[in-house]
């Protein structure tokens, strides 16, 4: 870019509005250096479909999620003629968010660091700048995405420790004062409440859920702490080069059949777990490895699906008012019981609830306390 730093100080002045203090790590840094290529969504296109952008001048300092990698190819081994299909599997997220899960971690001088999902490299180069290289350590699972974020961010100058690393089992020796993850895990991992110092933080989301919680190592082992105002997810840990096969052969069944079970309900019943997070949250705590799918009619109606891996399925129709239900479990039942117990709890809003994350159990509970989701 020819000038990017003033882009950059535009960036910085967007996300950093409640966070002052990082204001120069992300004016000072140039994301289109980490991120010179990416992969975005070709507009309603089922499975994804992606194309390649490599000549956006402003795309790296917007304040988006820029995705580096779909299935297994990453975006830095692709040609303009290449077309990703499949899952994002690596990206650099949004700058809003990673500021803000800065601010929440609020790593003090002299504090130790741990980077949970190297990326693109952007966090480790904010954490950089404002603590020293020296105090940072990130890892990533896969050796091209460490080797190449090191190489860029040498590039101007960043020289944090960065490690290939299995977030979910065994992390870099040491002792860190504060952990942040930008990947998903589902229950937190021992391996990082034995990373901390007490008195350490970590920041983190709850995979498949839209949950971001800090919690507090005490000096009993156990991390305490909240969820925190507004959705905000990451992709999940995963063991292999690419996520498996997801639930395309249940959808396939569930698309237009007659369910086992069929049963009428009001349109209005029909929710829309996009918008409406705080109950697609509550649901995928309490029947976990559930996929949910919708579309939009023409007469701006709605359709959702839900899926099992068992083979298990709901859809349900708003402009019918019918859902259909098949398999060994009924998710429409499942998803209606979480709702009816959550608008008797008064609807509470999920920052009010608590989180605790020990060594052999991580659950949490609703402001009550009645309400526990074990992870």
């Amino acid at each position: 870019m020819h000038d990017w730093t003033a882009a950059a100080r535009q960036l910085a002045a967007q996300v950093t509005g409640e966070a002052p203090e990082w204001y120069d790590a992300v004016a000072a840094t140039p994301r289109h250096r980490l991120v010179p290529r990416w992969w975005e969504p070709v507009a309603g296109s089922y499975p994804p479909y992606w194309q390649l952008i490599t000549t956006s001048a402003d795309g790296p300092y917007s304040n988006k999620t820029l995705v580096t990698r779909v299935g297994r190819q990453h975006a830095d081994h692709a040609t303009e003629a290449d077309h990703g299909t499949g899952a994002p599997t690596s990206s650099s997220t949004l700058p809003g968010l990673i500021v803000d899960m800065l601010h929440l971690l609020d790593p003090q001088p002299g504090q130790q660091v741990l980077d949970v999902g190297t990326g693109s490299g952007y966090s480790a180069a904010l954490l950089g700048h404002r603590l020293g290289d020296e105090l940072v350590t990130s890892i990533d699972r896969e050796d091209y995405l460490v080797r190449i974020a090191k190489e860029r961010l040498a590039g101007f100058g960043r020289v944090p420790t960065i490690e290939v690393a299995d977030a979910t089992t065994t992390l870099p020796s040491g002792q860190y004062d504060r952990l942040m993850a930008t990947v998903s895990v589902r229950p937190i991992p021992p391996a990082w409440l034995e990373a901390l110092r007490p008195g350490g933080r970590i920041v983190t989301t709850i995979a498949q859920t839209s949950l971001l919680i800090s919690a507090d190592l005490d000096d009993d082992g156990t991390a305490y702490g909240r969820v925190l105002p507004g959705p905000a997810s990451f992709m999940r840990a995963r063991q292999g080069a690419d996520y498996p096969p997801r639930f395309d052969d249940v959808y396939a069944a569930a698309r237009d059949a007659s369910g086992e079970e069929i049963r009428r309900v009001e349109g209005n019943d029909v929710p829309d777990l996009w918008t409406d997070w705080e109950l697609r949250c509550l649901y995928e705590l309490e029947s976990p490895d559930i996929e949910h799918r919708s579309a939009t009619l023409d007469d701006g109606s709605r359709i959702m699906w839900l899926l099992s891996p068992d083979g298990s399925w709901a859809r349900a129709e708003q402009a019918s008012g019918v859902v259909h239900e098949s398999g060994p479990r009924r998710l429409w039942g499942e998803l209606d019981r979480t709702r009816s117990r959550w608008y008797d709890a008064g609807r509470f809003p999920l920052h009010r609830m608590s989180a605790e994350f020990g060594p052999e159990r991580s659950v949490l509970l609703s402001p009550d306390k009645d309400w526990q989701f074990e992870l």
